[in-house]
């Protein structure tokens, strides 16, 4: 089995638990903790003792998304055009690196011939709504809170939220960054399972251990029959446009938006640049920021 320092790898009961564990960060997605959960998941789809993969987070937090705490102008903001390049190379270089990243990685978990089991708690924000949803069976403790709050400062949503959701429901969401709570997320469909946190895992492995029981081949097959039928009705093309809008969004700078968002981040850090991006949409709809 292979060392890892960002994730946590627990081979249990048919199957193996994989946690990000940057609780200190939230579970925040560096390049370095997904390089090591495409080589866990790689593992675990090796080994004929897992039938399959529970997915989860450490701490409080499910994953709050891209890791935008440094100052790497990539994932940091404001996003824009730096000074000396051309408008084509930056599209290009935003458009690659998305469909290397981004999209890669969802088309490989998609495709993997393994169920993946999503475990969320706690916040589930931005691309780590994106990784929880495309695992093939999503269960959600009741504390956990889905939403895609980059929106405000100018990113992209994922098509994931409408392939699921349905399209009134994915925009009633992607076009604020609100918040959605376990059980508007079961409701919409974003969900599989709504459970009390401290029977989350349990609830996870009581489904891999009756998936134990089905032959893995026709587990295998029953998975392509869904992921590559949905593929076939357009959800590849889907993504391929996904990476072409979000290299536009990278390259939007609006300047009244981000000024003040700049100028937060410069005086207080990545809390006082979310202190001020969220400010204008409190309270809301649902979870801990919700109105009681």
């Amino acid at each position: 089995m292979a060392n890892y320092k960002n994730i946590l790898y627990q081979k249990q009961r048919n199957g193996v638990l994989i946690t990000l564990n940057r609780p200190q960060a939230l579970n925040a997605m560096n390049e370095e903790m997904m390089g090591e959960l495409d080589r866990a998941l790689a593992e675990a789809e090796g080994d004929p003792e897992i039938r399959a993969v529970v997915l989860t987070g450490a701490g409080g937090a499910f994953s709050t998304g891209e890791d935008i705490s440094g100052d790497d102008p990539e994932t940091a903001w404001p996003y824009g055009i730096p000074q000396g390049t051309s408008l084509n190379a930056t599209y290009n270089k935003f458009r690659d690196a998305d469909r290397k990243d981004i999209l890669g990685r969802q088309l490989y978990r998609w495709q993997y011939s393994k169920p993946i089991v999503g475990a969320v708690s706690g916040w589930c924000l931005g691309a780590g709504s994106w990784l929880a949803l495309t695992c093939h069976v999503t269960i959600a403790a009741d504390d956990a809170v889905f939403g895609q709050p980059e929106v405000r400062h100018g990113a992209n949503t994922d098509f994931i939220w409408v392939a699921l959701a349905g399209f009134k429901n994915a925009l009633r969401y992607s076009l604020t960054g609100d918040h959605v709570d376990a059980q508007e997320a079961l409701r919409i469909g974003l969900v599989n399972q709504v459970v009390p946190k401290a029977e989350l895992l349990e609830t996870c492995f009581k489904f891999v251990e009756r998936i134990a029981h089905v032959p893995p081949e026709t587990v295998k097959i029953n998975l392509h029959i869904s992921t590559q039928g949905l593929e076939m009705m357009g959800l590849r093309k889907a993504w391929m446009l996904n990476s072409e809008l979000a290299a536009m969004a990278r390259l939007t700078k609006r300047e009244e938006f981000n000024k003040r968002l700049e100028e937060a981040k410069k005086k207080g850090g990545l809390e006082a640049f979310l202190k001020e991006r969220d400010a204008p949409f409190q309270p809301e709809p649902f979870g801990p920021r919700a109105k009681k």
